[in-house]
């Protein structure tokens, strides 16, 4: 089960960097949100370790 939440966090991270990349290629209107869900897929990739993981080992 880590494996997969490590495979998941991992995609989520680098998925991000696409997400930043494309807000200045989508059309005005999306630009803001298409980065703002790149920020959240970070936050996400980075939470899943911190949290779920971190909790997951000490039992």
């Amino acid at each position: 089960m880590n494996l997969i939440a490590v495979v998941v966090s991992m995609l989520l991270f680098l998925s991000s960097f696409v997400l930043f990349a494309y807000a200045y290629a989508v059309p005005e209107g999306w630009q803001a949100l298409t980065f703002f869900i790149g920020i959240m897929a970070v936050t996400l990739s980075l939470a899943i370790p911190f949290h779920i993981l971190g909790h997951r080992e000490r039992n």
